[in-house]
Order: structure tokens, then C-alpha cells, then sequence
């Protein structure tokens, strides 16, 4: 009967880490009509290990001290287990004082939610709060700019920005922070990237003493594209509400995740270049790029807000100051808004 119970137990095992990866790898098996015995594998390389352990001995030790009333720690009595293979075993188990409860005081409600590819570790070891994860976020949208609340195109302003080409990147290492059950802080810093494609094909942007002014060019060429990119060192500080109490956020790849979270934070950045460019084809096709500050503002601060549901989330941008130095361009608060992969 225990050898059943013992090649039962290696074959769950073997299946369960076939079938999954994202979650901890847990076999329960029914020994009696009260008893069960609990399996919990979180990696794939303590196999090796397994494959030579005594479990015939393990468990009749086990039956010996339950007979007994005996709760201590269970002593290892495979006698033929080479000495390194007893070293490897009591690595992987030295601090573990109570083999049948450890694992059941180190876990919380969202083991399920832990994966791999995040590290991990405890900011507060007495508990939930601090648990900080690790992502990288990568932000795609497009941006557009707003004068006293309106667009420019309103007053076919030669800044005017066309939408479909206007492209927000952003990349950024995330940490979230469980800060309360449901309640995260989600905190980082990263590079974005602003790209303003004007309406009109042949706006030039041409910056004198007086500042920065958008005029059209009249040269009898067949222009293509004009455009403004910015790009910035950015931190930002968010919290969020993860009514599903997920550890982590979902992925568009990870599947169903049914829950809902929101977040709004303050975010600040710091200009590290910018250019114009204006295509045109003239017998060949031409660039014009010009790389200068433009009379933009080498700080932007603003608010982030994030919204997610199941696998998908969003993101919108805002800033609170305008994009040039005062009376040095037009008075421009710039947003973006997109998907977060």
C-alpha cells in the first residue's frame, strides 16, 4: 500500500509540472477517509533531488511519530543516501523547522498570482505588507497637445497634430508594493518618447532670440512628413486599487484575469533630447533634422491614470505644464493615452 502511495505521489508530480508553470506545484492526495497528504513544489530542479530520496523511510518515521504523539522535526533515515545527495537535501530544507507547516505560514491569498519571471522579496518580513514584484512596463499610444483646452486644429494652427502617426513609446521598470489587501503602490522609472506629426506636411519649426514659431514651407516640393520628438527620463509614483487582490498585474498574454483596478499618481521627467525632421522628395527624398531644446521646457510633471479589467490595461497621461518656456512658443499642455503591455 505505501508503495502505491509513493509512486502515486513521483507520477502527480511529474504531470502537474507538466501541465503548470505560472502557479506553485501542488498535489493533495487522499491516504484514508481523514488523512491527505499535501505536495508543494515551487521548483523544477528540487526533481533531482526527489528522484533519490527515501521516501519509504520518510514515512514510516512519519507513522512512527504520529503513533507516538511525536511533532518534532523528522529525521532523515536513509542510511544508503550518498553524502552529497544528503547535502543537497538539507540545503534545500535548512530552514525549515517544521517540514509539515512551514509551507503553510509562508503563504498568503495570492500565491496563485506569483510567477517566475518576477523577483520577489519582502520589504517587511513580518508579513503581507511591503511584498514588493517587478515588472517592465511598455507604453504605446499617441499624444496630441491642448491650447486653453482645445485642440489647435480648432484654429487650423500650423502646430496641429495629426493623431495617426502621433506615437507614444514608453519603457519603464515597475515595482509594485502591496502596501494594504488591495491597496498597491506601483513605482518606477523609465523612458518615453513624445512624436508630434503636424497636420500639415511642410511645417518647419524655426527657433530665433524671440522663440520657437511653426511656419509653413513654401518650396515646390513634394513633402511627406514634419514632425517634433521629445523624449524624457520619467519617474512616477501610483497608487492603485486592485479589487481582485492580484500580487501582480495581468498581461494581455496571461489570459482571464477577472478584476478590476484603477490608479492615479503624479509623474515628473526630465528632457533628455529633442529634434524636428521634415521629409520631402525632391528627384530624391530628403530629411531635414535639426536637433535642439526648441524653447522646450527641460521639466514635465503631470498625472498618470491607469485602468485595468481582466488582461488589458490602459494608461492617460497629462501634463501640468506646458510643453515650452513661457512666451517662448504657444502655450501647449501635452497628454498621451494607449495600452500598457
Amino acid at each position: 500500500m505505501l508503495r502505491r502511495i509513493l509512486l502515486t505521489l513521483l507520477l502527480g508530480v511529474n504531470l502537474t509540472l507538466a501541465y503548470s508553470q505560472e502557479k506553485r506545484d501542488t498535489i493533495i492526495i487522499e491516504l484514508a477517509k481523514t488523512s491527505k497528504v499535501i505536495f508543494t513544489i515551487q521548483d523544477r530542479a528540487d526533481l533531482e533531488t526527489l528522484k533519490h530520496y527515501d521516501f519509504q523511510a520518510l514515512f514510516q518515521d512519519i507513522l512512527t511519530k504520529l503513533e507516538t504523539n511525536d511533532t518534532t522535526r523528522l529525521a532523515k533515515r536513509d542510511s544508503t543516501e550518498s553524502e552529497n545527495q544528503q547535502e543537497e537535501v538539507a540545503s534545500n530544507n535548512n530552514e525549515e523547522e517544521d517540514w509539515n507547516l512551514h509551507r503553510n505560514e509562508d503563504r498568503d491569498d495570492d500565491d496563485d498570482d506569483d510567477d517566475e519571471d518576477w523577483s520577489n522579496h519582502h520589504v517587511y518580513h513580518g508579513g503581507k505588507w511591503g511584498r514588493t514584484w517587478q515588472s517592465f512596463n511598455f507604453d504605446f499610444g499617441t499624444n496630441n497637445w491642448l491650447s486653453d483646452g482645445k485642440f489647435p486644429d480648432n484654429n487650423d494652427e500650423l502646430y496641429s497634430v495629426r493623431p495617426w502617426g502621433s506615437w507614444y513609446v514608453g519603457l519603464a521598470s515597475i515595482q509594485r508594493t502591496r502596501l494594504a489587501r488591495k491597496f498597491f503602490l506601483e513605482w518606477g522609472i523609465g523612458v518615453n518618447w513624445y512624436n508630434f506629426k503636424f497636420q500639415d506636411d511642410n511645417v518647419k519649426i524655426v527657433k530665433d532670440d524671440d522663440g520657437t514659431h511653426f511656419v509653413a514651407d513654401m518650396r515646390d516640393v513634394d513633402y511627406k512628413k514634419s514632425k517634433l520628438t521629445a523624449s524624457y527620463l520619467t519617474a512616477s509614483i501610483i497608487p492603485v486599487v486592485d479589487f481582485g487582490d492580484n500580487s501582480r498585474k495581468a498581461r494581455i498574454w496571461d489570459g482571464y484575469r477577472n478584476s478590476f483596478r484603477i490608479g492615479l499618481g503624479p509623474y515628473i521627467g526630465y528632457r533628455i533630447e529633442s529634434h524636428s525632421k521634415l521629409v520631402y522628395k525632391e528627384e530624391d527624398k530628403h530629411k531635414d533634422k535639426e536637433h535642439d531644446n526648441f524653447y522646450l521646457n527641460n521639466i514635465r510633471y503631470g498625472l498618470r491614470l491607469q485602468l485595468g479589467y481582466r488582461s488589458t490595461d490602459l494608461f492617460l497621461n497629462y501634463d501640468l505644464n506646458e510643453m515650452f518656456v513661457t512666451d517662448k512658443g504657444p502655450a501647449l499642455n501635452a497628454f498621451s493615452f494607449g495600452i500598457i503591455f
